[in-house]
């Protein structure tokens, strides 16, 4: 276990509303310029969980499980900068009131969280529910490695992660190892503390090369040559840790959504390719 400072971080409770799927204008654009009509965000998905595929879905930027929302737009950042992946969610009305989940990530643009429940708790919700989350893990530091940054997680998750410590540098496990040509929407963000950026998926060659056809929801991956200490942007020899949030776009630019956990701007952490690494196997999800 890497030294950190857990004992110090504040629990604190933020909430959100089941929310409903919403629709603009009904047709997404490929890269073909062909229109489709297909499910995006929002909702409460009955057929994608975190552990499943996140490419091959008739859909664009599908959001596993359940989305929520905070209808006040000031207590919603709130909830998306708080909320840690790994976090306990708890349903506050409804149905399936006292029943519990997990939350899975935070999506920017649409600045929606995720949340897992097991199927059974799914057919007794509605939109709408209340869902509170112990909001845990901004802040979280570690002790010996003061230029790693750590966000976005919470301290039991990070420490399921399996890292080990080698040569003054940390070993993470990850699924991929996503060149840093590839990152899309998100790019220039101002905090990585909240929301995701996207791995574009229009080359298919290029996805193929990196094998990044084969991405679950919830795999752990490496970045290349991306900082986000303090927004996103490109710096090389900089290493950057997330988690595939929400599934694979037909837009340009966009793709499978990344939620950041660990960065470096130097080259302090080193991903080390494992097939299991991904939070629903941490958190017992696929159990």
């Amino acid at each position: 276990m890497l030294e950190n400072n857990a004992k110090n971080l504040v629990k604190i409770s933020v909430q959100g509303e089941a929310q409903h799927p919403y629709i603009g204008s009904p047709y997404r654009i490929d890269k073909e310029g062909q229109a489709h009509i297909l499910t995006a965000t929002g909702g409460i998905v009955f057929n994608v969980k975190t552990g499943d595929p996140a490419m091959g879905w008739e859909a664009d930027h599908v959001e596993p499980g359940v989305t929520i929302k905070n209808p006040d737009k000031i207590c919603n950042t709130a909830l998306n900068v708080y909320t840690c992946i790994g976090n306990e969610a708890k349903i506050m009305s409804g149905d399936a009131k006292g029943k519990k989940g997990i939350a899975v990530g935070g999506h920017g643009g649409v600045d929606h969280i995720m949340v897992y429940f097991p199927e059974e708790v799914l057919e007794d919700m509605t939109l709408g529910d209340k869902i509170r989350i112990k909001a845990c893990g901004q802040g979280l530091k570690l002790t010996k490695y003061p230029k790693i940054h750590v966000m976005n997680i919470d301290p039991d998750l990070f420490a399921k992660l399996r890292i080990e410590e080698h040569d003054e540098k940390i070993k993470v496990p990850v699924t991929h190892v996503v060149p840093p040509y590839m990152m899309g929407s998100g790019i220039g963000t101002a905090t990585a503390a909240k929301g995701d950026y996207d791995i574009m998926t229009t080359d298919k060659e290029e996805i193929a090369k990196h094998n990044l056809q084969t991405l679950r929801l919830g795999d752990i991956v490496l970045i290349k040559d991306w900082s986000n200490n303090y927004g996103r942007a490109y710096q090389k020899g900089a290493v950057t840790i997330g988690v595939v949030i929400h599934g694979d776009s037909i837009k340009m630019g966009h793709g499978p959504g990344i939620e950041v956990i660990m960065t470096a701007a130097t080259d302090l952490i080193e991903g080390v390719i494992t097939s299991d690494a991904n939070i629903a196997n941490y958190l017992g999800i696929n159990e």
